[in-house]
């Protein structure tokens, strides 16, 4: 009997029949969801941030500046990035809704304010989704962006095109790990990640999740999405690297025993860094919404000590504020 999966390929390793994969093995056992909920519950997990919230978005966040010409990537916190290249504005996994749900008045909330909204993004020439999950691909920001720049380019893993089909995208491409799509002077390519994609109860890895890689002439710049540790990333920084600038996640990691499946932890990112052949990268993927067990600045704190007992220590891998940006020189 054939399976679900439109895209399927036998010769791929991340493609099975009913959907997609992970090429490295599964590490969940049953029971591993319901036994995380019960302790972080116990253990009134996430803590707020040390000194509390609102002095966390006073020491991390601003208002976003897109003034200027030269390249240049923003970091709009969460996963969400606008790179300037070449002129082109190239946005990333916008969600800039106060929650990551399907529900207004349920789910993860937002807690550092949007550093820029839709309103006053420069005009965006594409839109680049890692993968479906709601702090990363929201309905309403996607209308917004619809509304305002209707004759935008997006680029997604294999199985999204129909979700942004039904919310009135006309110019939507589809690609699978290591395929490439050409966008004028700029080159897009889709990367393998370690992760999984979802939006309801039945449509679990019905669609590919990846990272991406734009580059031109002058610039390469890595774009991980969400992903746990994978020797994939080797991979990628000897194929397409090295790479002017990365961004790199570092948070929703706790319980590692649990989160590591997903998520990596600042001392794998470290890792990630070296491997990629970065000159600079932005960690990403803290600060916004509390998805795991640790706090808003934890991941800051554990990257900052991860950086330090590195074997280089001097690696341009450091946070940037909320809102605030940072060019390849």
């Amino acid at each position: 009997m054939p399976g679900k999966n439109p895209y399927y390929d036998p010769s791929k390793s991340h493609h099975t029949p009913d959907g997609f994969t992970n090429v490295e093995p599964q590490n969940r056992q049953e029971g591993d969801f319901k036994r995380w909920r019960k302790e972080r519950k116990a253990q009134q997990l996430p803590a707020p941030p040390e000194k509390g919230y609102q002095h966390f978005i006073s020491q991390w966040w601003q208002e976003a500046d897109f003034s200027g010409t030269d390249d240049r990537v923003w970091f709009l916190g969460h996963a969400c990035l606008l790179l300037r290249v070449a002129g082109r504005y190239v946005l990333m996994d916008p969600a800039l809704s106060a929650r990551a749900s399907p529900l207004s008045f349920y789910g993860p909330k937002r807690k550092t304010p949007v550093a820029a909204p839709v309103e006053k993004l420069p005009p965006i020439d594409v839109v680049l989704f890692s993968h479906n999950h709601y702090d990363h691909l929201d309905r309403a920001t996607v209308r917004k962006l619809l509304r305002r720049f209707p004759d935008v380019q997006f680029m997604v893993p294999l199985g999204m095109k129909p979700w942004l089909e039904r919310r009135g995208a006309r110019y939507i491409e589809e690609l699978d790990w290591w395929q490439e799509h050409q966008f004028g002077d700029l080159t897009f390519s889709a990367v393998p990640a370690r992760h999984w994609s979802m939006r309801t109860f039945w449509d679990r890895n019905q669609s590919l999740w990846c990272g991406w890689v734009v580059r031109n002439t002058d610039l390469r710049f890595y774009f991980s999405g969400d992903s746990g540790y994978s020797n994939q990333f080797e991979l990628i920084g000897q194929r397409l690297g090295p790479f002017d600038l990365a961004a790199i996640p570092i948070g929703a990691y706790a319980p590692r025993w649990f989160m590591s499946a997903q998520h990596m932890d600042p001392q794998q990112a470290v890792t990630v860094f070296s491997q990629l052949r970065c000159q600079k990268a932005v960690p990403i993927h803290w600060g916004v919404f509390e998805l795991a067990d640790d706090s808003l600045d934890q991941p800051l704190n554990e990257l900052a000590e991860a950086i330090s007992q590195s074997d280089s220590p001097e690696m341009e891998f450091k946070p940037l504020k909320i809102g605030a940006s940072i060019s390849k020189d």
